[in-house]
């Protein structure tokens, strides 16, 4: 029971290295930028991006986000890929 509990009190284990434990970030609002700043925005974030609806080699640095999911504001894990359009 302790084992469920204490989690959800966010309670660290002693044993628990560093490195291993997983960190929120919020999401950024990278909607209006071009794919290059948002890709820098995100890096930053320790965030990763997704191109939705276009093939790898159709994409322009240059093009313009207008849609992310999740939203910015949102809380998630770091390295977590945010979708745009």
């Amino acid at each position: 029971m302790l084992g469920e509990v204490l989690p959800y009190l966010e309670v660290i284990k002693d044993n628990v290295a560093e490195e291993d434990i997983i960190t929120e970030v919020e999401v950024p609002d990278i909607v209006g930028k071009t794919i290059k700043e948002a890709k820098q925005i995100l890096k930053e974030s320790n965030l990763e991006m997704e191109i939705m609806d276009i093939n790898e080699e159709e994409i322009d640095n240059e093009m313009v986000i207008s849609e992310q999911i999740p939203v910015s504001g949102v809380k998630v894990n770091s390295g977590t890929e945010i979708r745009c359009k």
